[in-house]
């Protein structure tokens, strides 16, 4: 269903934390949105998100926003148990949705989404903001010039040292915490958007005092031969760049990789090598406005889902992510009770 023409598309956020207050701030650098409602289990902390970014409807709970007819579109920005419900939830009310990443917890969950949001008619897309940033852009069109020749090799990091304390939400297991759903989904999906999905999957990890993973490496194996080795940590910092290698050259992109601060194209073999292009960042925002855009874009096309992060592979990566935990036990205590439902996702949200 197309946006309305002759208005910005409306937008309501679910939470009012970090996340939540990155994407409000950068939402007012978007030219056709209009920030109309934000949703909280608790009144005060609608009312104080609300006085902040001069946000006109507050919700207490967050059935009440999905259900508000002026919105358009909800952006979920809730814990990750919390995702596949209230997404759920939207695109049964009649909403567009954008979900945080990691899309769900589950693939089954992201399965259930995408088959709700086509079942509906209504637009979803995961937020991996990553992919939406300018210069990444520039990334996908190189890939797909051949320039870099056979692409056999993808080295990507992320890790963020953290104190481990067992009252955050990092290492929260009932709040889906370690490091593989909050980091490590950035060079999983970044993998996928060089290589697509793997064919094959090893995975080892170290877990933390809570059970939840402080450090996670895995190779993909794909069907060209070619191989993604990856890690994720809340231990130490790293680089967090990563490279893409191929038979004519490579790509470098310098951390960290959620938002590379530079890219630079490397043409030729050493020692002969040369750097051709090197673009760097220049968004004066988070960068989370990019992603806003393309949603906005795609109502008004009435697309349903978005061709820079569709739906099926943002299911594959949740396959990718289900694998890896399979592999090195991590498990979270929710998945015992099964799906999660509004009313559970209220209690964790």
């Amino acid at each position: 269903m197309p946006a309305p023409a002759r208005r910005p598309i409306r937008w309501g956020i679910l939470g009012t934390g970090v996340i939540a207050a990155k994407f409000a701030t950068d939402l007012a650098r978007v030219p056709d949105a209009e920030l109309h409602a934000v949703g909280s289990r608790r009144g005060e902390a609608a009312d104080a998100f609300a006085e902040r970014f001069r946000i006109p409807a507050r919700h207490t709970g967050y059935r009440a926003l999905v259900e508000d007819p002026a919105v358009d579109v909800v952006y979920v920005a809730l814990p990750h148990p919390a995702h596949h419900a209230w997404a759920l939830a939207a695109l049964e009310a009649g909403r567009a949705v954008l979900c945080e990443k990691p899309f769900t917890v589950t693939a089954a969950e992201a399965r259930e989404l995408v088959a709700s949001a086509r079942g509906h008619g209504r637009f979803l897309m995961e937020a991996m903001w990553t992919r939406f940033l300018p210069g990444m852009a520039r990334v996908r069109e190189i890939l797909d010039s051949g320039i870099l020749g056979e692409v056999r090799t993808v080295h990507a990091d992320l890790g963020i040292r953290m104190h481990p304390d067992p009252e955050s939400r990092l290492f929260a297991p009932g709040l889906g915490g370690g490091a593989l759903l909050d980091l490590g989904v950035y060079p999983v999906s970044f993998a996928s958007f060089v290589l697509g999905t793997p064919q094959s999957v090893t995975a080892v990890a170290t877990p933390t005092a809570t059970a939840v993973d402080a450090q996670t490496s895995v190779i993909l194996r794909y069907a060209s031969g070619a191989h993604a080795v990856l890690n994720t940590t809340l231990e130490v910092d790293t680089p967090g760049g990563a490279v893409v290698a191929g038979s004519r050259g490579r790509l470098e992109l310098s951390g960290p990789l959620f938002d590379p601060s530079s890219v630079r194209l490397v043409r030729g073999t050493n020692p002969g090598a040369e750097v051709v292009e090197e673009i760097r960042a220049s968004d004066p925002g988070h960068g989370w406005n990019h992603e806003a855009v393309e949603v906005g874009r795609c109502l008004r096309a009435g697309l349903l889902e978005s061709p820079t992060m569709p739906l099926d592979e943002s299911v594959a990566i949740m396959e990718t992510l289900d694998e890896i935990r399979r592999q090195t036990g991590l498990r979270y205590p929710f998945e015992t009770r099964g799906t999660e439902r509004p009313g559970a996702a209220r209690r964790v949200g």
